[in-house]
Formats: C-alpha cells, sequence, structure tokens
C-alpha cells in the first residue's frame, strides 16, 4: 500500500515536471510580428472625442461631443452630422457647408480638435476597458494602464487587432525588450487570452 501510494506521489510530481516544461514559451527569445501602421489613423473613428469650435458668428461656441458608435455627432441647430471616417480637415468643411446649406449662419469658421482617443484592452487584465491612447503607448503599457495580468492570463498569445488585421504577440518578450514592443494606434484593441494551465 505504501508502495502504491509513494509510486503515485512520484507520478503526479513527473507529470507535473513535464507539464511545467511544456509551459515555456517558445517566443521568449524569438521576435514579435511585425505590425503595419494603421492606414485610418488620421480619420476620425467612433469613440474619439472632439472639440468643434464655431467662430466668425453673433453666437459663437465651443462644442465638446464623442463620435457615438453610429459614426454621428451631435451640433446646435444642425443635430446628428456624420463624423467618423473623415479627417478633422473634411469634418470642419461638412460641418461649415451644412450650416450654410441650412442657412443658418453666412459665414462661419469651423475649427475641430481630438481631445481624446482610445485604445482597449479586454481579457485576463485587472481593470480591462479603454486607455487613453497617447503616441508613446504601447502593447506593454497598454497592459501596465489596465492593472497587469491576472494570474490566468496567458501573457505570450495577447492579441491584437487592427484594421480587420489580428496579430499575436509575446507581452514577456516585449517587456524585456523594447524593440518588440510595438506601439498602439487609436482604436486598436486588445484581447488577452486565459492561459490553459
Amino acid at each position: 500500500m505504501v508502495f502504491v501510494t509513494r509510486f503515485r506521489l512520484l507520478a503526479s510530481i513527473v507529470l507535473c515536471l513535464l507539464g511545467t516544461a511544456g509551459c515555456t514559451s517558445p517566443g521568449a527569445t524569438g521576435t514579435n510580428p511585425r505590425i503595419p501602421e494603421s492606414a485610418s489613423s488620421a480619420v476620425l473613428r467612433p469613440g474619439d472625442s472632439l472639440t468643434v469650435t464655431l467662430q466668425g458668428v453673433p453666437d459663437p461656441s465651443v462644442n465638446t461631443v464623442q463620435i457615438d458608435e453610429q459614426g454621428l455627432i451631435s451640433l446646435p441647430y444642425v443635430g446628428a452630422l456624420s463624423a467618423a471616417g473623415v479627417s478633422t480637415a473634411g469634418l470642419s468643411q461638412r460641418i461649415r457647408e451644412t450650416y450654410i446649406a441650412r442657412k443658418i449662419y453666412t459665414t462661419l469658421d469651423v475649427s475641430v480638435t481630438v481631445t481624446e482617443r482610445y485604445v482597449y484592452v479586454g481579457g485576463e487584465v485587472a481593470h480591462p476597458g479603454r486607455i487613453t491612447w497617447s503616441p508613446d503607448l504601447t502593447v506593454a503599457k497598454a497592459v501596465q494602464a489596465a492593472g497587469g495580468f491576472t494570474l490566468y492570463a496567458r501573457e505570450t498569445a495577447v492579441n491584437l487587432n487592427r484594421d480587420n488585421g489580428a496579430y499575436i504577440l509575446d507581452v514577456k518578450l516585449a517587456q524585456k525588450n523594447p524593440a518588440q514592443d510595438p506601439r498602439l494606434m487609436p482604436g486598436d484593441s486588445l484581447q488577452v487570452p486565459r492561459s490553459p494551465f
């Protein structure tokens, strides 16, 4: 009976060691894939926060708006306008033309500035959700801003979605080697999967 118990204990230890040996990340010394720059980084997208300034009119105004999921913003006197998919200059022109075409104003100066853009981090991080984008934001920094990985995170297989493309990244490698830590673009989405172990 003692022999059987010791044999089971030894077998359990061997299986655990074999399982641990199989958990090493193959990309720990490799490279992360090269991710192309976003083709649409200059265009506005749902979720962008904007400041729209109307000047040269009797009642100048500064409007803080956010592009909704349908790609629309709402402005005084004209209501909903399509804003996603164009540049800030294109949106300024669209707003100006709308006010003049509806005979609300005859002359108008419009400026549009982006105040906040976001990336999204989900899955096995402490605080999933959106993170304010900045030009120096990388994958590892975004995970850190989301509170870091949970205990069950699969750190070597984080999914980055950009412009309908998906890329698998080893964030452990990115943390060790900054050259392997790609910069994020507004609208990027990171998904941290759960480890099978």
